[in-house]
């Protein structure tokens, strides 16, 4: 079985896309790390979900772990706490590129595979009419860097370059070539794709 140690609602619809079955069980661990650079960051974090979910898991279960963190020259931003947080982050994206960057985890009883992505983005200089119509809506509080590029906060984005999904929290190709790697096919429980060790 797969188990998905994460909370996050995108990364359980991306899943669900791939026709993947999978139990979503979310990790309250604390997340710590002293990771200078971000790829290293959200590896470290990952990891530690992954270790955490795996204590409770079946002897052939395989734990998905990820963790996403937006990235401007050298700060790290998260998910805001408050609603002026929110606003600081926007601020400090407004008119300018920053890196979005994910740690993947698969892990079993026998195997760990990680694999980190980033992605660059670039926002429209935004005005604070924009900024507070966007904290209106509630979207950037359980986000990394206060927006989510799938929905309303597409509107800030200028530019991407990189993997579209990385910036939603998933990047889906990189996974796929991990769960090949891994040995566990990838276009369902029991399926079969072009990427999988299964015949098709």
């Amino acid at each position: 079985m797969l188990i998905l140690a994460s909370a996050s609602p995108r990364r359980r619809q991306l899943l669900r896309g791939l026709g993947l079955a999978f139990d979503v069980r979310p990790q309250n661990c604390e997340e710590m790390s002293n990771a200078a650079l971000p790829q290293d960051y959200v590896t470290q974090i990952a990891l530690q979900k992954a270790r955490s979910a795996l204590k409770g898991a079946g002897e052939e279960d395989v734990v998905l772990a990820a963790d996403t963190v937006v990235c401007l020259e050298n700060t790290i931003l998260g998910k805001p706490g408050t609603l002026a947080q929110a606003r600081q982050m926007l601020e400090m994206l407004s008119g300018r590129t920053h890196k979005v960057c994910t740690g993947l985890v698969l892990m079993s009883r026998s195997r760990t595979l990680t694999h980190w992505e980033e992605t660059a983005v670039t926002f429209y200089p935004l005005s604070r009419d924009m900024i507070d119509w966007y904290l209106s809506t509630g979207e950037p509080m359980d986000k990394a860097g206060a927006y989510g590029i799938q929905s309303k906060g597409a509107l800030l984005v200028q530019r991407v370059e990189g993997d579209f999904y990385n910036v939603v929290g998933l990047p889906l190709a990189p996974l796929a070539r991990l769960f090949s790697e891994m040995g566990l096919p990838w276009a369902g429980e029991g399926g079969s794709g072009p990427l999988s060790n299964d015949p098709a």
